[in-house]
């Protein structure tokens, strides 16, 4: 079976020592193997898609748009940012803090740098703040990938790209661990709230299993030992959402597209 959690971490070994915790409760409750390892999966759709897939962490994005036939939604964490309610979390749109602009509206036809195009956090929840304000479907002069939100926000830094949309969780991580990296930007905006990333298992896992699955994840978040690892990622607790709490990510899509906003 193949378990991996692959969002969060500015790196792999910040993921581990939580990652030990759950892989011992699953085993606990017999879900795995003494020996279950978690996986490093480089194509992370294609991991989402794998039969064998028990549990991973997957964007809200690609869980709507592409993920919905094949996956069952286990849950959800909440995290530590002032900018999360509970499960729910937003993206904070950041420029570099010595521009003259203060709103979104000051950064019309601007460089933007966006993670990936299936992203909720860097692309959706971003190009449906910028419906209201675009004409003919533009409001940025250029959109730019830069492959992941620490990268957004290093091509601002170097005068690459002018703004992007930063998912408030990897910013707060970023923040702790290297506090000069964003000293020198400023947030103007902020993107509506969404239920934040969904952890995720396949079609195959039965209700007995899901059942002792979220029972490991409960345990493991709620178990005096992992508190070091849980602040390591900023995790505080899990709960359980039903599939149409994300409908808000769809709705999000479908308000630029009807306003002829497709792209960023």
């Amino acid at each position: 079976m193949l378990i991996s959690l692959p969002m969060y971490g500015i790196q792999p070994q910040d993921i581990q020592p939580f990652g030990q915790l759950l892989l011992q409760q699953l085993h606990r409750y017999g879900v795995t193997t003494s020996d279950q390892q978690l996986a490093w999966p480089s194509d992370l759709l294609q991991h989402w898609h794998d039969p064998n897939l028990l549990l991973s962490q997957t964007c809200g994005f690609p869980l709507v748009t592409l993920l919905q036939q094949h996956v069952q939604l286990v849950g959800v964490f909440s995290y530590q940012s002032p900018y999360c309610t509970a499960e729910y979390y937003r993206s904070l749109v950041v420029v570099r803090a010595d521009e003259k602009g203060e709103t979104l509206a000051d950064f019309r036809h601007r460089r933007v740098a966006y993670n990936s195009i299936d992203s909720q956090s860097g692309y959706n929840a971003l190009r449906a703040l910028i419906t209201p304000l675009a004409i003919n479907g533009r409001f940025f002069s250029h959109a730019l990938a830069s492959g992941s939100h620490y990268q957004s926000i290093e091509m601002i830094r170097q005068q690459q790209a002018d703004i992007a949309a930063i998912d408030c969780i990897s910013f707060a991580l970023l923040q702790r661990a290297n506090p000069s990296v964003v000293a020198g930007l400023k947030i103007i905006a902020q993107t509506e709230a969404a239920p934040g990333l969904p952890l995720i298992t396949s079609l195959s896992t039965s209700p007995e299993q899901m059942t002792r699955i979220r029972q490991a994840i409960n345990d493991t978040v709620n178990a005096p030992e992992a508190a070091s690892a849980k602040d390591t990622l900023l995790i505080k607790a899990f709960s359980v959402l039903p599939w149409s709490a994300y409908d808000v990510i769809k709705q999000m899509q479908a308000t630029a597209f009807t306003s002829g906003v497709t792209t960023l």
